[in-house]
């Protein structure tokens, strides 16, 4: 749960994207299995980005 909270908090301060569309997501991904923080923040940037675009 440490790893979904860094990753959400990490992706909303580069980002500014909106917590919980991000929250959303990266809960998803922790759901299916990715623990790895980094994994998470990662894959949370990139969704970040074609949201955005």
């Amino acid at each position: 749960m440490d790893a979904q909270k860094t990753a959400v908090d990490a992706v909303v301060v580069l980002t500014g994207c909106d917590r919980d569309m991000v929250t959303h997501f990266i809960r998803g991904l922790y759901l299916a299995g990715v623990r790895d923080p980094k994994r998470l923040t990662f894959k949370g940037l990139q969704f970040a980005a074609e949201a955005g675009a």
